[in-house]
Formats: C-alpha cells, sequence, structure tokens
C-alpha cells in the first residue's frame, strides 16, 4: 500500500521550494508593512542623479516603477508559489513515473521561486541603470528559465493528468496500490 507521505516524499524538493516561494511573499508583504519608507529610501540611495543628468523627473518614473516591480515580486511569489504547491499536491496523488514526477514539483518549485526573484532583482537594478528594461534585460538569464519551467511544468501536469485520468487504467504500476491515511 502506498501512503500519503511516501507520496509527499516523491515530490518534496518542490513542496519545499514552493513553500520558500510562500514565504518569499510573504516576507516581503510584511517588509512592505513594516518599513515600506525604508525599502523606498533604500531605492532611492541607489540612483545617483548623476546617473539620470539631473533630471529629477526621469529618475521618480525609475523609482516608482523599481517599487511597482517590488510589488510584482510580492505578488509573483504567493501567485505561483500556491500554484506549484498545489500543482505539486496534485501530481503527487498520480500514478505516473516517479523521476518524471520529480522533476516537474522541481521545475514548477524553483520556477516561481525564481520568476519572483526576478521581479525582486529588478525592481533592485532599475535605479542604478536609470532603465528598466535595461535592468529587467540583465535578469534575463534568470527571468527566462523560471518563466519557462514554470509554464513547463503546468503542461507537464495537465498532460499527466490527461494521460493518469483519461487514459487506460495502469493497476500494474506499483504507485497504483489506494492511499492509505
Amino acid at each position: 500500500m502506498t501512503t500519503l507521505l511516501s507520496r509527499l516524499r516523491v515530490v518534496r524538493v518542490g513542496i519545499l521550494l514552493s513553500l520558500l516561494t510562500l514565504a518569499f511573499g510573504y516576507g516581503l508583504g510584511a517588509a512592505f508593512g513594516a518599513a515600506e519608507d525604508a525599502l523606498k529610501a533604500h531605492l532611492a540611495a541607489r540612483a545617483p542623479m548623476s546617473t539620470y543628468n539631473g533630471d529629477a523627473d526621469a529618475r521618480d518614473r525609475i523609482l516608482s516603477k523599481s517599487w511597482v516591480y517590488f510589488k510584482r515580486a510580492h505578488l509573483h511569489a504567493n501567485g505561483l508559489g500556491t500554484t506549484s504547491l498545489v500543482l505539486i499536491l496534485l501530481l503527487a496523488a498520480l500514478n505516473a513515473n516517479r523521476l518524471l514526477k520529480q522533476s516537474v514539483a522541481f521545475g514548477l518549485g524553483i520556477g516561481g521561486l525564481g520568476y519572483a526573484l526576478y521581479w525582486l532583482l529588478a525592481g533592485l537594478r532599475s535605479p542604478a541603470f536609470g532603465d528598466t528594461h535595461a535592468a529587467k534585460e540583465s535578469l534575463a538569464w534568470l527571468a527566462i528559465p523560471s518563466a519557462g519551467l514554470c509554464m513547463a511544468g503546468l503542461l507537464a501536469v495537465v498532460v499527466i493528468v490527461v494521460m493518469c485520468l483519461f487514459g487506460p487504467s495502469h493497476t500494474d504500476k506499483p504507485d497504483s496500490a489506494p492511499l492509505e491515511a
């Protein structure tokens, strides 16, 4: 008999990464509530007027956009953390190949964390760069693979769900025994 705990152990790294993503999102929210002015002051300190050729309006626009990126990091962490956790738990319940489940769970977990981190780093870099686009482009190495892992993970879960729930019964698999509480 396969226990619920043994099914969860298969995807435990993905679960942990998803929970860390949620902790990151909640932590950002707490930081916003506790120290919003200090965070904004930190961003302003990273934006020397020389970068903006003395244009205070341009500097203010970048600082405002940087703060938007901080909020995106918070929202993406909470959304992707929750979504990846749910998808990983669904994956754990399905009768699919163990290595496939581990790989997909890891991809979902690291993808969500990486993409949320991307937005925070873009917000931190923008004031010094003087350009939000340049800051985002400098982090393409993180954004593209992270977003790709999230999308590939979702697609993989959809395919696995279709195969397991709509395909022929596979009662000969060792992972197909009923769950024990």
